[in-house]
């Protein structure tokens, strides 16, 4: 008797998992078309995971990076409860729920499984990619005011998730062996589409990242990329030039209203140090603290994420927040050195996208992107640790 239930409970647990793992996998891909069917399958998958710690009597585990991330969100509820609305500010915390995502992902994607969920990222985002320039080409989404987006509600957001992807792929072609062939084939496409956003703050992160990958590599790589950038400029239509160009025109509209934004978060800071004044607060408070050179009336955010945290959330937040970035930072370098190099690239170059993109973009307030963020970076962790009863990878 004690035998059939030792082996019931077994099954039942081995159901769990690859019932979480699958949800998993499935939320990986999912979010690069549509964030409703992505936290529908990231309820799924926590729910197994939790499922999965009673029933197996598993203590929880996290890499350390995630602590961080939990200091984050008290002080942001903090900043909340402070908030000239807390129901809305405490509304935007919900997000925080995604921080989950991290012992999710080291829980579940452990072993094998973390780069077969790269191959699952790569393959949906060439998908995605393809969308993106069938609409350029085709659907005419060739201009300022209609930009390739895949099936995702923003350019913005699409051209983030690219973004990323874009450095996993040139990780694993730069250090990988067996399976660089589809990160290669799939190349051209994702930096086509990224391209054809005319999202300068997306270029600004493939390029660091890139740039970051190149180096580890061998420094001597980086002289491609002049070559890169020459090609750029030969084959780009001229509305894709121009926009690049953009970047350096100081009296181009965006810029001068991205340097107001600066001086407004300033004050805003200068106003409430301690606790912000409230998550999602900026927009409603846009008005009292507006530039008078600013262009727009009215903005939901300050396209600058340091700037962002500190003037929704507070300094200690944003403290808290940089402690999160050198923490993971640091583990990620020594993931590198002694670990899975191409996952442990991937992660290091969707910091540095993500930072580089972030100085004029709020990126890590972006739900789907902050959850493509948090799945990359963990995947070294976790296939550090070994599959648990090392059931069929899917």
């Amino acid at each position: 008797m004690t035998t059939a239930v030792d082996t019931a409970a077994l099954e039942q647990s081995d159901h769990l998992e690859q019932f979480g793992l699958l949800a998993l996998f499935a939320v990986a891909g999912a979010l690069q078309f549509s964030i409703a069917v992505a936290e529908t399958l990231l309820a799924v998958a926590i729910l197994c995971w939790i499922a999965l710690l009673v029933t197996n009597r598993e203590r929880f585990a996290a890499p350390s990076f995630f602590w961080p991330l939990l200091a984050y969100a008290a002080a942001s509820l903090v900043s909340a409860w402070f908030s000239p609305d807390p129901r809305v500010s405490l509304m935007a915390c919900k997000q925080m729920v995604l921080f989950l995502l991290v012992p999710v992902v080291y829980r579940l994607a452990a072993g094998s499984r973390a780069t077969t969920m790269v191959t699952v990222i790569i393959s949906c985002a060439a998908a995605s990619a393809a969308i993106g320039i069938f609409q350029y080409g085709i659907l005419h989404y060739d201009h300022l005011g209609q930009r390739p987006q895949g099936t995702l509600g923003h350019y913005m957001t699409y051209s983030g998730l690219l973004m990323l992807v874009i450095g996993a792929a040139l990780a694993r072609i730069l250090f990988g062996h067996r399976d660089r062939t589809w990160a290669a084939l799939v190349m051209p496409a994702l930096l086509a589409a990224v391209v054809l956003t005319f999202t300068r703050s997306a270029w600004v992160g493939a390029c660091a990242a890139a740039a970051l990958l190149l180096a580890l590599k061998d420094f001597r790589l980086l002289a491609a990329l002049p070559v890169v950038a020459a090609l750029f400029f030969a084959l780009a239509p001229a509305t894709i030039t121009d926009r690049f160009m953009s970047m350096f025109d100081l009296k181009d509209p965006t810029t001068r209203d991205r340097v107001a934004m600066l001086r407004e978060g300033e004050h805003m800071i200068r106003t409430h140090p301690f606790v912000g004044i409230g998550p999602n607060m900026v927009q409603e408070l846009y008005t009292v603290y507006r530039d008078p050179e600013a262009v727009k009336d009215v903005n939901p955010h300050l396209h600058n994420v340091p700037v962002q945290i500190a003037a929704e959330r507070g300094l200690p937040a944003l403290g808290i927040w940089f402690l999160f970035i050198g923490l993971l930072l640091v583990a990620l370098a020594r993931s590198f050195v002694s670990g899975n190099r191409i996952l442990a690239a991937a992660g290091l170059a969707a910091v540095v996208a993500m930072l580089a993109a972030g100085m004029f973009e709020y990126n890590f307030g972006d739900s789907e992107f902050l959850m493509l963020f948090l799945i990359l970076v963990t995947l070294p962790f976790a296939a550090a640790r070994s599959e648990t009863r090392d059931p069929a990878t899917p």
